[in-house]
């Protein structure tokens, strides 16, 4: 587990730590922006990367965004996180496919060079019917 999403922190720190009231992040968590870990007491803890959810989430309620569109605005930034993702992974199987391909091309030709024969020169002379 990434030491970003250890749980580590009880309602009231992260509340405190994202400059908001406990009870904001309980609706926070009606309203499923947000997902705490639970303890065996069913205690919610919050993670460092919890807490910085908590405080882009309040960034956008600053700027007037309604927590439906802060809901939509959050999904679409993980889509996109997710797709450049993708995008470096599948860059970098491309650069691979490159590099096996010009060592393929480069092999090929030196496996070409060996099978040619030198032929003498001659002197080929056509008649003409």
């Amino acid at each position: 587990m990434d030491h970003s999403e250890r749980a580590l922190y009880i309602i009231s720190v992260a509340a405190d730590l994202a400059g908001v009231h406990p009870q904001t992040l309980r609706i926070y968590e009606r309203k499923g922006l947000i997902e705490p870990q639970r303890t065996q007491g069913r205690s919610r803890r919050y993670s460092e990367k919890d807490i910085a959810l908590l405080r882009r989430i309040q960034e956008l309620t600053n700027e007037g965004v309604s927590l439906v569109g802060v809901r939509k605005i959050i999904d679409l930034e993980n889509e996109v996180a997710r797709a450049r993702a993708r995008i470096a992974e599948l860059e970098g199987a491309l650069d691979q496919a490159r590099e096996d391909l010009v060592a393929a091309v480069a092999d090929a030709h030196r496996q070409h060079r060996r099978d040619l024969v030198p032929l003498p020169r001659a002197v080929v002379v056509r008649r003409r019917a």
